[in-house]
């Protein structure tokens, strides 16, 4: 069979299933009687218009964490040849991860399920996920609103990945590993850190107390990692690192280290998952830690080089994100922007120093700024949670029906540890496993002659910059 007449009928099968879909879901919701809306009802009482706003606007601040600011902070790392393809990575993810989020992400990562998995069935085509809020995740929002603002979250965290392989890496073999990752990686530990019952989840019934605000094991500790097997396993870019490789356009980057900045207040404070006091914390800590490690990334730079770069001050930003997200809603500002103060100087070295000895090329960073960063993170907040900022930690979690404090200390620096491995190991070794059965398929990466033509013009037929 012709190969476009192939693709044509699996993209018509696959429209088919979202449109039988479509049209089941309001008779699978109308099957469950909690999910029905009755107009005759009198309002839900416990909804908060000023949360449910909140909560709103955050989800559109993370959206635009995506686009326009990982496709501009991302475009401009790379070189002239691969700006399009590059912001493609991320783009195409907006539409790819919203349509698994609805027809079965949601569920798997939120529905009440195991230790380890939601039941994909629980909320199919996000049956039952309306007006009305579920309680054990967000009490004074729809649970339609929830459900968008962690859509945003799984939307961002595979396109960080992206970073790592730039400039050679296969359209069709990196749309297929993503759809893989967000269901073997993403879905099941977010479902393991934030899901009812999760095994790593401290405020719901888990097993090992794992205290992850707004994603530092669930995001940016998977994709770091994750990125750096993808970039193993696909090999360098030719030339790497002989020829230079600088980024065409630093300013783009600047505008996206910008939006990503802004945005990352809707990430971390938007966490909260209400508009009070936690959320204002959140956001105090997050902007610090942002502005010192840019702080520290630079002084370091500027003392081992003679001069700061402004490209190092940004990465320094991102870093100093990155590393306070599990943090932001545990952890007092002073503490936060020591967080980031160690977060430049570490995540520097990573890129600079450790990239150099092991040879690997994680194109723009991904591991050396989010996989170390948050690393960082995770561990520091081990000794740093403050029950003070967070009264949560001193009575939720109960062991043997006693409730034991999280507050800062050794013994929580232990819980903080496995689950850095857990999200580690268990992220590594998945992408390994996803990349040898697709290589085993198809080609992972171009050939070298596209790689030299440049992956706008061989994998999309079209051009950046018109001379």
């Amino acid at each position: 069979m012709n190969p476009f007449h192939s693709n044509v009928r699996k993209i018509f099968l696959f429209s088919c299933l979202i449109l039988l879909g479509s049209l089941l879901a309001p008779s699978l919701a109308a099957a469950d009687p909690a999910a029905q809306l009755q107009p005759s009802v009198a309002p839900i009482v416990t909804i908060n218009n000023g949360d449910n706003a909140w909560l709103l606007a955050s989800s559109a601040l993370v959206l635009m964490m995506t686009a326009p600011g990982l496709i501009l902070f991302y475009g401009g790392l790379v070189r002239p040849k691969n700006v399009l393809s590059t912001m493609m990575h991320s783009l195409i993810l907006m539409a790819l991860i919203s349509a698994v989020w609805m027809v079965y992400g949601y569920s798997l990562a939120f529905g009440a399920g195991n230790a380890f998995f939601g039941n994909p069935l629980s909320h199919l085509f996000l049956k039952g996920v309306g007006g009305a809020p579920d309680a054990d995740y967000a009490p004074t929002i729809p649970a339609q609103t929830f459900m968008l603002f962690q859509m945003m979250f799984a939307i961002i965290t595979p396109a960080l990945i992206s970073g790592a392989v730039a400039e050679r890496v296969k359209f069709k073999a990196y749309v297929l590993f993503m759809l893989a990752w967000m269901t073997v990686v993403y879905l099941p530990l977010c479902h393991m850190v934030w899901g009812k019952g999760g095994y790593l989840n401290w405020a719901l019934g888990g097993k090992i107390p794992v205290l992850d605000f707004a994603g530092g094991t669930v995001v940016h500790i998977s994709s770091g990692v994750s990125a750096l097997v993808f970039a193993i396993m696909l090999g360098k870019r030719t030339g790497f690192p002989r020829e230079p490789m600088v980024p065409h356009n630093v300013v783009l980057s600047l505008v996206g280290t910008g939006l990503l900045w802004v945005g990352w207040f809707g990430f971390n404070a938007g966490s909260a998952l209400n508009a009070g006091t936690l959320a204002t914390s959140a956001f105090g800590a997050t902007h610090f830690s942002a502005a010192a490690a840019a702080l520290s990334w630079a002084a370091v730079e500027w003392k081992l080089k003679g001069r700061p770069s402004v490209l190092g001050a940004a990465a320094g930003m991102v870093a100093g994100l990155a590393t306070i997200t599990p943090a932001s809603g545990f952890v007092t500002i002073p503490a936060a922007f020591g967080i980031g103060l160690v977060a430049g100087v570490v995540c520097y070295f990573a890129v600079t120093k450790i990239k150099s000895v092991f040879r690997y090329d994680d194109s723009l960073d991904v591991f050396g700024v989010h996989g170390v960063g948050s690393i960082i993170g995770m561990l520091m907040l081990g000794f740093l949670a403050n029950a003070e900022v967070n009264p949560a930690l001193a009575t939720t979690f109960k062991a043997n029906g006693i409730a034991v404090s999280l507050a800062g200390g050794s013994h929580q620096f232990m819980n903080q540890l496995l689950g850095v491995l857990f999200a580690a190991v268990g992220s590594g070794v998945a992408t390994f496993i996803i990349l040898k059965i697709l290589g085993a398929c198809m080609d992972l990466r171009v050939t070298q002659e596209d790689e030299s033509i440049g992956l706008d013009l061989s994998q999309h037929g079209e051009s950046a910059y018109n001379e």
